[in-house]
């Protein structure tokens, strides 16, 4: 009778595992690289502003359900489902928003009347100070003036009602920053900014935020409403 040797069984199993491993990162990054591969084609189909993101506006009702499969199939990967525990130093980074379906971005994005066009739009996330701000830039299609719109907050981690749903954020808005940058080909710092608003809270409702993927250079996020944010990391862009 030949005896098994517990070492080459333990052996065994390590490289069994870290086989599977290997087979679910790889399953991850095709899953993910889909979802980038159209953002990037409805990107090129849709925006001629350079970074801009895509919105729910601009697609189709096939483009829009097919996008929104292929988030959902990401989400459904995810490394850290509970990513304030599991990752949260992840979120510490610049980040360019891809796709959004929420109100403010939509509404930047729509606003074409006075030949205003949305451009990239920037979050920067500090997890230290728990804080972040929104930066998103705006541009006339005939480059005569340039700026952006931004917005500060800071965020802490929702009290979570059960086990297993560590990835709530409350966000609490302070203040709404309006800029312009260039007016006629001239930079006008002393527009940057020329009005700041005071945010004044919701009392009924705490706004919040649904970390439902997050990696080393993709997050996606469901706001409290229902919004939808696809954002990758990114370097921070100065001006327009």
């Amino acid at each position: 009778m030949t005896q098994s040797n517990p070492h080459q069984e333990t052996l065994g199993s390590s490289n069994s595992s870290q086989s599977n491993l290997e087979k679910k990162q790889a399953e991850r990054e095709h899953i993910k690289q889909n979802l980038l591969d159209q953002i990037d084609r409805l990107h090129t189909q849709y925006k001629t502003v350079p970074n801009s993101p895509i919105t729910n506006l601009d697609l189709e009702t096939q483009e829009l359900e097919d996008l929104n499969a292929a988030i959902a199939a990401v989400e459904a990967v995810t490394p850290y489902p509970e990513p304030l525990l599991q990752g949260i130093q992840l979120l510490n980074a610049n980040w360019v928003l891809r796709y959004s379906d929420a109100r403010e971005i939509t509404s930047l994005s729509s606003r074409t009347q006075f030949g205003l066009q949305l451009g990239a739009v920037y979050q920067k996330i500090n997890v230290d100070a728990l804080s972040f701000e929104n930066r998103a830039y705006v541009q006339h299609q005939w480059s005569c003036i340039a700026g952006s719109v931004a917005v500060t907050a800071r965020f802490e981690p929702a009290p979570q009602p059960e086990a297993g749903q560590n990835r709530r954020i409350n966000v609490i808005f302070e203040k709404r920053s309006l800029s312009i940058s260039k007016l006629l080909g001239l930079k006008t710092p002393f527009l940057d900014p020329f009005k700041v608003i005071q945010v004044t809270p919701p009392k009924d409702r705490t706004p919040c935020l649904d970390i439902t993927y997050l990696d080393q250079d993709l997050r996606i996020g469901r706001g409290g409403n229902g919004s939808l944010f696809v954002l990758t990391k990114s370097q921070p862009q100065a001006a327009v």
